[in-house]
């Protein structure tokens, strides 16, 4: 029972944050999930890219505001926005990695997680 409630969470979260996502016009949204990929370190990645520094900083301030309105969560850790070419938000089950375009290009984080059920998710 404690590990659908977590799932459940887990999903929940994930679409809180593609909602933040949308929000800022975040593209080429995806969500892997990685329930079932051996050694898998949260349930979810989302995944999204911005064509500049100041839209992927926009999308992880949405997303952080997003999450915490509607659960009080703030990540356990969070990287990049001093270059804001990739920022990491990560709460555990679920980890968000908003890229600048050539830098998702760059290092191919779905190819990585290949074995992952891949969702895309419409840009708003």
């Amino acid at each position: 029972m404690i590990k659908k409630k977590t799932e459940d969470l887990s999903a929940m979260l994930s679409q809180i944050a593609i909602h933040g996502i949308q929000e800022k016009k975040g593209k080429d949204i995806v969500r892997l999930d990685l329930r079932q990929v051996n050694s898998a370190v949260s349930d979810y990645f989302v995944v999204c890219n911005a064509d500049s520094s100041t839209q992927v900083r926009a999308i992880a301030d949405s997303v952080e505001d997003e999450i915490y309105k509607s659960t009080q969560s703030e990540p356990w850790r969070k990287e990049g926005f001093e270059n804001a070419d990739w920022i990491i938000l990560d709460y555990l089950d679920i980890v968000v990695h908003i890229f600048k375009t050539e830098k998702r290009d760059f290092y191919g984080i779905e190819e990585l997680w290949g074995d992952a059920e891949t969702t895309r998710f419409k840009s708003a």
